[in-house]
């Protein structure tokens, strides 16, 4: 299949209430893992690439890659830019075949994310791309940005009201107490902000920073309106861990694929763990 923006999820996520899952793309076995999970799960998935990554493995390498694995996949799958962080890098990226992406707006003034979001919408659904738009600041660390906790500012539910109305991105991020990266205590998570907006837009709601948040605070959070969930930094520990133990047993290991494959099954665990909990599973 090729590339879909996150509006071919939109329709069915919110009927049957569950959540598409973005997993970070960060070489080929993180591409290779979560593909082949989304074909045994028979389950939609969302190929998320962070403006770090891109530096790293070249934006045609990044789409080139995507597409094979679309095709391969069988299932319906986006590539969407996480946390693009103006105009000129989304543009980039929608001309050289991502189908969806996100403006991250969250630090300019509640007035210019506005006004920045809806360039941003205007030009990305003119081509049939999906928008995701953010509200609020999510704690934790992002490639190499760093927010801390007292620097993360919860969203305003009424203004992440006006934000849509006035933007009509297809998927809303609002900060809500989760942060990227894993969790030093339990995640405290604002469900009411959640339950607040959703019933008053028509786009769902992007949980961001998904590693280690409860399993029932997910269930909850999909329940109340959430219907993307990003996860990256569990599948990270997955492959790093094994990649650790392997090379401790057998110090003198040279041959990549003897450590690199068996991280890129770690990482399919992950995800298709992450995939029954969010109800994608044969959703496809």
């Amino acid at each position: 299949m090729p590339l879909v923006p996150m509006t071919a999820f939109t329709e069915d996520v919110k009927k049957h209430k569950y959540a598409v899952g973005q997993f970070n793309l960060n070489n080929l076995e993180f591409t290779q893992a979560i593909t082949e999970a989304a074909m045994e799960e028979k389950s939609p998935v969302i190929f998320g690439v962070s403006e770090g990554a891109l530096k790293y493995m070249g934006i045609d390498y990044t789409v080139a890659i995507a597409k094979t694995a679309a095709e391969r996949a069988g299932v319906p799958v986006a590539l969407h830019l996480d946390h693009g962080s103006n105009f000129d890098m989304v543009m980039k990226c929608i001309r050289a075949g991502f189908s969806s992406v996100m403006f991250d707006g969250s630090h300019h003034s509640f007035e210019d994310n506005i006004r920045l979001t809806k360039q941003v919408v205007e030009a990305a659904h003119a081509v049939g791309v999906s928008v995701e738009g953010e509200l609020g600041t999510i704690g934790g660390v992002e490639d190499d940005l760093s927010v801390d906790e007292e620097d993360a500012t919860l969203a305003n539910p009424e203004e992440a009201i006006h934000f849509w109305n006035e933007t009509k991105v297809d998927y809303v991020a609002i900060a809500v107490g989760t942060a990227h990266g894993m969790y030093k205590g339990v995640p405290k998570i604002r469900f009411d902000i959640i339950e607040k907006v959703a019933s008053q837009i028509e786009a769902p709601i992007v949980l961001h920073g998904g590693s280690g948040v409860p399993d029932e605070a997910i269930v909850k959070s999909i329940s109340l309106g959430v219907g993307k969930i990003n996860v990256n930094t569990e599948s990270q520990v997955a492959c790093t861990e094994t990649v650790r133990k392997i090379l401790a047993a057998k110090p003198n290991e040279i041959d990549p694929r003897k450590y690199l494959g068996p991280a890129r099954d770690a990482i399919k665990e992950v995800v298709k763990g992450k995939m029954r909990l969010f109800g994608s599973s044969n959703r496809a």
